[in-house]
């Protein structure tokens, strides 16, 4: 059994008209019915019977539906999970991949201390998924071998030092993002928003990044960005308190980016 605990049967029974059509609530046969569309792709993934309970409460603020249907994960990709967390969104793209992609879950290794086992038990029966730890200049992955690399609230880490040691230089990691995507992969950034011209060590110290700043490394590695998304836009932030302040906690002004590796 995994650590989490499961929806129950009357979740299951209200859950929208296209998982419950589909048999068993497999999640092969509820996503191939939602077809190519990305938002009923996204809606019928986050609808699993398999989700953990404890996911379904973090719906609201982190809007995974929008955010998936902006990313569009295919069946068969490769994709790279830079510090993923507890894998609440791990949990997503495994079914999205499918049996024939795969998904590596990284976080640099000195987050074991606070995730203690959460990630075991996160991959357990995610059979398509790889654990991975490395600084994030120092990817476990092989070149031009990824369809798509996320780093979901991230980037500002770069400039967090826990203990009083770097996660990685900023340069090299974008850089590295590039050297393991495939010629046309895709980007994929969100992160907390600091006041525009902030210096970098706000990383550090209020954990926000100025988006300038991510889409300025993203064009000196390469790439190009093809795209963004309002859809964690929160105009009325507090931009320069940290985020773990209860006036904006959960509540920040997110920007989310997709970039492209030219082909």
């Amino acid at each position: 059994m995994r650590g989490f605990k499961r929806v129950d049967a009357a979740l299951i029974g209200a859950m929208a008209a296209l998982v419950a059509a589909c048999a068993e609530g497999a999640p092969e046969n509820s996503l191939a019915a939602a077809g190519d569309d990305p938002a009923a792709r996204a809606q019928a993934v986050l609808s699993l019977p398999s989700r953990p309970v404890e996911d379904h409460a973090d719906d609201e603020l982190r809007k995974p539906a929008n955010v998936l249907a902006f990313i569009d994960v295919r069946p068969g990709m490769k994709v790279f999970e830079m510090e993923a967390g507890a894998g609440y969104y791990t949990e997503l793209l495994s079914p999205l991949v499918g049996p024939q992609g795969e998904v590596v879950m990284h976080n640099p290794e000195s987050f074991d201390a606070f995730l203690g086992d959460i990630v075991p038990k996160r991959v357990e029966g995610l059979d398509n998924v790889r654990v991975s730890k490395s600084n994030f200049d120092d990817l476990d992955a092989d070149n031009a071998s990824m369809d798509m690399v996320t780093w979901m609230l991230g980037p500002h880490d770069l400039y967090y030092e826990p203990g009083g040691v770097s996660l990685g230089d900023d340069k090299q990691a974008f850089a590295e993002i590039m050297r393991i995507l495939k010629p046309g992969g895709v980007f994929i950034v969100i992160d907390h928003a600091a006041t525009p011209g902030s210096p970098r060590s706000a990383g550090g110290v209020v954990h926000r990044i100025d988006p300038a700043l991510v889409r300025e490394m993203a064009a000196e590695a390469g790439f190009v960005l093809a795209g963004e998304s309002d859809v964690l836009r929160h105009p009325e932030d507090n931009y320069d308190a940290n985020i773990f302040e209860p006036e904006v906690r959960r509540k920040t002004d997110r920007f989310l980016y997709k970039f492209k590796k030219p082909e």
